[in-house]
């Protein structure tokens, strides 16, 4: 025969289970909701900075193709090889390892182009890191 008070002493347990489970199940749907939040911000910011470079690199091949001899053969060696990078980024496969170092890459050739032509260009898409985030003013 089962004690009456066996109830009474697991409530503080019943209780605490309860309030595990429901934290739990709240807590993945607010997750997936700030995960998809996230990836929407980052993913936006790095379309915006893939399609700076590959509007730089239509304007420079619109160049070659007017002049030929405008640029250097290594500036145009540079603006190729960042088309190459542009064209290799996995966009739909935004868990693809190699993300990062494509985009590293393109970011490193980008400032090689615009130093060997002279230029003065960069991206001022958002900030990269906390202390840029501090230079914003708003």
């Amino acid at each position: 025969m089962e004690d009456i008070f066996d109830s009474t002493l697991n409530l503080e347990e019943t209780h605490l289970k309860e309030g595990f489970d429901d934290g739990y199940k709240d807590g993945l749907i607010a997750g997936k909701e700030e995960g998809k939040q996230v990836g929407l911000k980052v993913g936006f910011e790095v379309g915006e900075e893939l399609g700076f470079y590959r509007g730089c690199v239509d304007v420079w091949n619109s160049v070659i193709r007017v002049d030929p001899t405008r640029f250097s053969s290594r500036v145009q060696k540079g603006i190729k090889q960042m088309e190459e990078l542009i064209q290799k980024y996995p966009v739909m496969e935004p868990e693809n390892e190699s993300v990062q170092e494509i985009m590293d890459g393109l970011r490193l050739k980008f400032r090689a182009v615009c130093a060997s032509m002279g230029a003065k260009l960069e991206y001022n898409g958002y900030p990269k890191s906390s202390s840029e985030a501090n230079q914003i003013g708003f």
